[in-house]
C-alpha cells in the first residue's frame, strides 16, 4: 500500500490548501498531539511571505490524517517517512505562498466581511444550519489552534481563490475542439489479435536442458529447517455456549462476512470454541516449553520445514530465519494445536537436477521463448498487415466500445484507449498477454450531442486548468525564492 501511494503522489498545490481548510469548516475534530500553533517560529520566507510553524504543522497533520484515513488508522511515524509527508507539507505551503506574493504584486484584497461570510457558511461550525461561535472556539480549541491563525489561513484560501478566478478563462472552441477529436474520434481499422497460442515452442528434452544449463541457478531447492517439535494439544474439554456467546459477543465486529454482515453464532461455532481452546491451553504449551527447553521433555517428531510452505505460520518462518540452531521458539498455533520448535539445522537451496526441475523448466523456458517469438510473429505480420487477408476489419470508437475478436471486455476497453493516445498509425499494442497488430484505415469524428458536448467542455475546462496551475507555479518557482530556516 505505501508503495502503491508513494508511486501515485503528487506533491500538493494550492487546491489541497483548500481543502485542508475547508476540512475542519466540515466538522472534523481530534486530530492528535500535536501542538498546532504552539511554537511561534517560522520555518521558512518565500519572496515576502513569511511561513510560520503552525501553518505548516497544519498542512502536515491534515497531509498525515488523509494517508491514515486511507491506510485504515494504521499510519505511524516510519511510513509517514516513506510517504514524504512532510516533503509534501513544505510543498503545499510553498506552493501557496508562492501564490500570496502574485496575488500581493496584484493588489487583491480580503475584507473581515468575507472571512465572516466564508466562516458562516462551513457546515461545521453551524448548529441548526446557523453559525456557533462557541461550536467554533470549542472546535479549534480541540485541535490547539487559536481562531486568529485559522482566520489568518483562511483569508489567504479566500485571496488564492480571488487569484485563480481571475486568470482563469474557459476553453476556445479550438480547444473545445482537440479534446473531442480524443473522445470522438472514430477509426476504421485493420488488425489481428496474437497470443502464445499462435507461435510454435520446441519443449523436446533437448531444448529444455540447453535452457536450464544456462539458467540452472534459477531452479532451486527452497530454504529448509530441520526442526524438532514438541506437540500440545487444544484443551477442547467443558467449553459450553455461555463461554461460546461471551466471546461471539465481545468480538462480533471480527465475523463478518465479505460484503460486511455479521455471521450467525451458530454457523462459527466450531471456530468460537477453538479460540477458546487456544486461550485455554496457552499455559499448559508454556509449561510444556519450559519442561522441553530444560529436557524433561522430548520432542514428539523430527521434520523438515520449507520457507516456502504457505501452511506454515509466517511468525514462525520468521522466527525460524533468524534463529541458530538449538534455538528453541515459543509455543505458537500450528496444525490446530501448539507447536514448541528446536531448530536443529537449517538447510541452504541447492540446484535441483534437470529431472527434479523439470516442470519449472517448461514453465519458464514457456514463458521466455513464447515472448521472443510473439515479438517476432507480431514484427512479421505488421510488415505484411496491408496485405494479408487473415485480419478483421472494425470500426471502433471511445463513446461505443465494442468486443474486438479475441479480446474480452476488458481488453478490448485497454487497447482502445491506448489505440486513441497513440501517434502511430500502425502499430502494435500490448494487452495483457495479448498482442494486437493494427492498420488505421480511416479517420472520422463523430457528431457530439448536447451530453458530450458538456462532458468535452467539462474535460478541456480541467485540462486547460491543470496545465495552467502547473505552468504557474513553474514560472513562480523560478521568481520567487524559498529561504528554509
Amino acid at each position: 500500500m505505501i508503495s502503491w501511494m508513494q508511486k501515485n503522489n503528487r506533491y500538493l498545490v494550492w487546491t489541497i490548501w483548500i481543502a485542508t481548510i475547508a476540512f475542519i469548516g466540515a466538522g472534523f475534530v481530534g486530530w492528535g498531539s500535536y501542538q498546532f500553533g504552539a511554537n511561534s517560529g517560522k520555518v521558512a520566507k518565500v519572496g515576502d511571505i513569511t511561513i510560520d510553524k503552525s501553518r505548516f504543522d497544519f498542512a502536515y497533520r491534515s497531509i498525515y490524517d488523509n494517508y491514515n484515513q486511507q491506510l485504515q488508522g494504521q499510519l505511524d511515524e516510519k511510513k509517514a517517512k516513506e510517504l514524504k509527508i512532510q516533503e509534501q507539507a513544505m510543498a503545499m505551503v510553498e506552493s501557496q505562498a508562492k501564490l500570496l506574493n502574485l496575488a500581493k504584486h496584484y493588489g487583491i484584497q480580503v475584507s473581515e466581511v468575507e472571512i465572516a461570510q466564508a466562516l458562516q457558511a462551513m457546515e461545521g461550525f453551524q448548529t441548526n444550519g446557523k453559525f456557533d461561535k462557541k461550536l467554533y472556539e470549542q472546535q479549534l480549541s480541540n485541535i490547539k489552534l487559536k481562531p486568529t491563525a485559522y482566520d489568518a489561513m483562511l483569508k489567504d484560501e479566500i485571496i488564492v481563490t480571488k487569484l485563480m478566478s481571475l486568470l482563469r478563462t474557459a476553453p476556445t472552441n479550438f480547444e473545445n475542439d482537440t479534446v473531442a477529436s480524443a473522445f470522438l474520434a472514430e477509426n476504421n481499422i485493420k488488425y489481428k489479435v496474437l497470443t502464445s497460442q499462435d507461435v510454435k515452442i520446441d519443449t523436446s528434452d533437448k531444448s529444455l536442458n540447453e535452457y536450464w544449463v544456462k539458467n540452472k541457478n534459477k531452479f532451486k531447492h527452497p530454504t529448509g529447517y530441520q526442526v524438532e517439535i514438541l506437540w500440545t494439544p487444544l484443551d477442547m474439554s467443558g467449553i459450553n455456549d455461555s463461554e461460546i456467546a461471551a466471546i461471539y459477543q465481545a468480538n462480533s465486529y471480527k465475523y463478518v462476512d465479505g460484503n460486511g454482515k455479521q455471521i450467525a453464532m451458530e454457523l462459527i461455532k466450531p471456530m468460537l470454541a477453538q479460540e477458546i481452546a487456544i486461550e485455554k491451553t496457552k499455559k499448559i504449551a508454556q509449561k510444556a516449553y519450559i519442561d522441553f527447553k530444560n529436557g524433561k521433555t522430548k520432542a514428539s517428531e523430527n521434520r523438515t520445514l520449507a520457507q516456502i510452505d504457505k501452511a506454515i505460520p509466517s511468525e514462525i518462518l520468521n522466527e525460524l530465519k533468524s534463529s541458530k540452531s538449538g534455538d528453541i521458539i515459543k509455543p505458537k498455533v500450528f496444525e490446530n494445536r501448539y507447536a514448541t520448535i528446536k531448530l536443529i539445522k537449517t538447510i541452504e537451496p541447492k540446484v535441483k537436477n534437470f529431472n527434479e526441475a523439470k516442470n519449472d523448466i517448461i514453465d519458464a523456458y514457456r514463458n521466455e521463448i513464447s515472448e521472443k517469438e510473439l515479438k517476432i510473429l507480431s514484427q512479421n505480420t505488421l510488415a505484411n498487415i496491408s496485405k494479408s487477408a487473415e485480419v478483421d476489419i472494425k470500426k471502433v470508437s471511445l463513446r461505443d466500445i465494442v468486443n474486438l475478436n479475441g479480446l474480452n471486455n476488458q481488453e478490448s476497453l485497454q487497447f482502445l484507449q491506448k489505440l486513441f493516445t497513440s501517434t502511430e498509425e500502425n502499430g502494435i499494442i500490448v494487452v495483457d498477454n495479448k498482442v494486437v497488430v493494427y492498420s488505421i484505415l480511416s479517420k472520422n469524428i463523430l457528431t457530439r450531442n448536447d451530453e458530450e458536448s458538456k462532458m468535452v467542455y467539462k474535460n478541456s475546462s480541467e485540462l486547460k486548468k491543470s496545465i495552467f496551475e502547473a505552468n504557474l507555479l513553474k514560472s513562480l518557482n523560478e521568481q520567487y525564492i524559498t529561504k528554509n530556516y
